[in-house]
């Protein structure tokens, strides 16, 4: 139940759930597009899961918890700064 709700709300809101409601809305056909998107989200999550248990062999728990979070931290930052990036361009130039 735990990994439900992570991968739900973590999904939420995201590009890949917008990209899916825009193909549903020019398709026409929600239903092929919903079983799309599920089975991708199943593929990518099972390659999630074998990269996590190949991991697991070669790094311990702690260290791979602060190598996904500084991975994030580094995505978020760079994603900041492409959006903020033609603002601050505009400002200063």
């Amino acid at each position: 139940m735990g990994t439900f709700a992570t991968v739900f709300l973590a999904e939420l809101g995201d590009k890949t759930q917008l990209a899916t409601l825009l193909l549903s809305a020019q398709s026409g056909r929600p239903l092929l597009v919903f079983i799309g998107s599920a089975l991708a989200l199943v593929a990518s999550s099972l390659v999630g899961v074998l990269l996590g248990r190949w991991l697991a062999g070669w790094v311990s728990p702690q260290r791979l918890e602060l190598l996904a979070g500084s991975l994030m931290l580094l995505l978020g930052s760079l994603l900041g700064l492409q959006a903020i990036g033609p603002w601050l361009t505009e400002l200063f130039l």
